[in-house]
Parts: C-alpha cells; structure tokens; sequence
C-alpha cells in the first residue's frame, strides 16, 4: 500500500526504507518524538518529505491530487477536528467537503451509538467532553468510507474501558466496508490484541 524510500524530513524522520502493506493493521510505536505523528502527516500529505520519495499503490505521492488523495487517505488527528453547531452540522460539512452524499440521520445515530455516543444530534458539538470529540470523529471517519485510515491516538482522551471497546468497534466496522487501518498508539494491550503489523520508531528511524 504505502512504500517509503530514503524519506527524511527535518530532524524529525530518516527512513532508509518502509513497506506498509494493505492486508494488515498497522500500528506504529515509540516514545514522545519519535516520529510518529510526523509520518502519519507525510501519508496524508499534510507534510512532504526533504528526500526521498512516497508511493501509494505504486504512485508516487508528488504526482497525485492532493485533495483526492486524502479524501481516500483520511487522516484523523488526536485533536478532532470539530466544526462549531451541532452534531449533525459536523457530518454535513464533512460529507460536503468530501462531495459526497449525507448519511441519513439514522444512520449517524446508529453509528455513534455503536461508539458510545448517545447523544442527539442537535447537540452543540463544542460542548463535547475530550472522549467525546474522539468518538464523533471516529464515527464522521468510518462513515465517510475512505479506503485509508489514519489514527493519531485515536481514544487518548479514553479511559481503559471505553478505548478498548471503542477500539474494537473502529477495527469491526473498518473491516465491515474494507477500511485499510494505520494507527499510531501507546496502548500496549492495543499491540498485543489488535495489530498484525507493528513499525517501531525510535529517533525518527525504524527499528526492530
């Protein structure tokens, strides 16, 4: 799926080589620092690399529509993005700047409440707690059907419990519609149950 190649970027990362294959989940571990979040950014193109290059089913990402790559590679950060209105006005400006067709409202309660979330959808969406926020985006995400999904702590603001479950319901309903996951995570009960392919970051390189 993704193929780095001599990828460095500031100080930050220096990859002599990286295979990201698309018939696994992917977690990437590491201390604070260590690159993580910077190279989930550089499968997004949220950032480009000094050197080297990035493939994406054998397309070099500087030759590919920005836009249309991260519609199909979405990225959700740790800090959801949260738009101001309520529930329902976070899925509408998703799915439009997507272009793509609105869920019914059915559909969003159901998705929300396989996360956790019962909340209505005329709720004010800025007024969500942390976890909550986490769980909005996670289901925003999975809706929007992307190919790629890239998670940046994804249930950080979660205790045990709840980041276990939700967790769980992220990798059922990705493997539902054929989500490709890539996630980047402390969690080490998260490695041992959930994840088939682990790259393991210390000082921006890759190491066994």
């Amino acid at each position: 799926m993704f193929v780095l190649k001599n990828v460095k970027f500031k100080e930050i990362l220096d990859i002599d080589y990286l295979e990201i294959p698309d018939d696994k989940i992917t977690l990437i571990i590491g201390q604070s620092g260590s690159g993580k979040s910077t190279l989930l950014k550089l499968l997004n193109i949220l950032i480009s690399p000094d050197d080297g290059e990035i493939f994406y089913n054998k397309k070099n990402l500087n030759d590919v529509d920005v836009i249309r790559h991260r519609r199909e590679v979405l990225m959700l950060p740790q800090n959801p993005t949260i738009f101001n209105g309520s529930i329902l006005d976070n899925f509408k400006l998703a799915f439009n700047y997507q272009g793509k067709k609105i869920p019914w409202e059915e559909e969003i309660s159901k998705e929300l409440l396989n996360l956790n979330l019962d909340k209505s959808l005329s709720e004010d969406a800025t007024k969500l707690s942390g976890g909550e926020k986490q769980k909005l985006q996670a289901a925003r995400g999975l809706l929007l059907k992307p190919k790629v999904i890239l998670l940046d702590e994804p249930t950080s603001a979660l205790d045990r419990e709840n980041e276990d479950e939700v967790i769980e319901k992220i990798i059922e309903n990705a493997n539902k519609n054929n989500i490709k996951l890539i996630m980047v995570t402390h969690s080490n009960y998260l490695q041992e149950k959930y994840c088939d392919n682990i790259i393991r970051l210390s000082n921006g390189r890759v190491v066994k």
